[in-house]
């Protein structure tokens, strides 16, 4: 089997994700596609999946023989198809207002701080969503943005909720302190227990990455710091499995549910 990734950019300078499985999977998660190249008949249930999926998208499907996909892939590991990339737009702070608005609730939001593991960024990006934040905050140093590999892991989360990119998280939070926000850090070495906190106001919860942590500068900046209890014998959880657990805790408090 081959080992060549299943992204790259064609010999015609697009960005493509090819092979039957990658293409269906990118298709369900929602990234936004140009179009499909497709070599030969959708005889196999999967490309039939592809060509309904992009019928439902209103994406078109260009079909070309096997040596011409070949030839722009630069390669025949393609499997018969293959999905031509567009850009994902980012939202802005603006955005994220407006939909907290919209929601008449005061602004909820999660700043990530170095998530480089794609996996990690769309399982946070899946809880943000199904837990009713009204935006996500990413660095464009030092982290992953949004990609495929994080559109799949979402689960699709990542098109029906905002993300913004920013180049100096400190400034972005100062911002959010301006627009009335609590900024709050999630770091084991906190001294206000989770269960203790006050959660229930405009809030922005910060989550670092696993190995570093949330930078000084950014820990500075956050109103106060909170720590999920462990109660077995580990020290830490996995940064998604924490926003998760950060992100209903809020959302409970906001729904006025009494601790247990």
């Amino acid at each position: 089997m081959s080992k060549r990734k299943r992204r790259q950019t064609s010999r015609s300078g697009r960005s493509t994700v090819y092979g039957r499985n990658p293409v269906l999977e990118l298709l369900r998660a929602g990234w936004p596609v140009r179009e499909v190249w497709l070599a030969g008949e959708a005889d196999d249930a999967r490309l039939r999946q592809i060509v309904s999926a992009c019928s439902g998208l209103g994406i078109p499907i260009r079909h070309l023989p096997a040596r011409e996909l070949t030839a722009r892939l630069g390669h025949s590991d393609h499997q018969g198809v293959a999905a031509v990339l567009g850009e994902v737009q980012y939202a802005d702070l603006d955005a994220v207002f407006a939909r907290a608005r919209e929601a008449g609730e005061p602004p909820f939001v999660a700043v990530l701080d170095s998530i480089q593991d794609p996996q990690n960024l769309g399982a946070i990006l899946r809880s943000a969503e199904a837990a009713g934040l009204h935006g996500v905050i990413i660095p464009k140093r030092r982290a992953v943005g949004l990609t495929p590999a994080v559109a799949k892991a979402s689960a699709g989360a990542f098109a029906h909720l905002p993300v913004v990119q920013v180049t100096n998280l400190v400034r972005t939070a100062l911002e959010l302190k301006d627009a009335g926000l609590w900024i709050v850090a999630a770091d084991q070495s906190g001294d206000t227990s989770l269960w203790e906190a006050r959660l229930d106001g405009p809030i922005a919860v910060v989550v670092g990455s696993e190995g570093k942590g949330i930078h000084r500068l950014l820990r500075e900046t956050c109103d106060f710091t909170v720590r999920i209890p462990m109660l077995g014998k580990i020290e830490s959880l996995n940064a998604s499995v924490a926003a998760a657990l950060l992100f209903y805790e809020v959302r409970r408090r906001r729904r006025g549910v009494n601790r247990e």
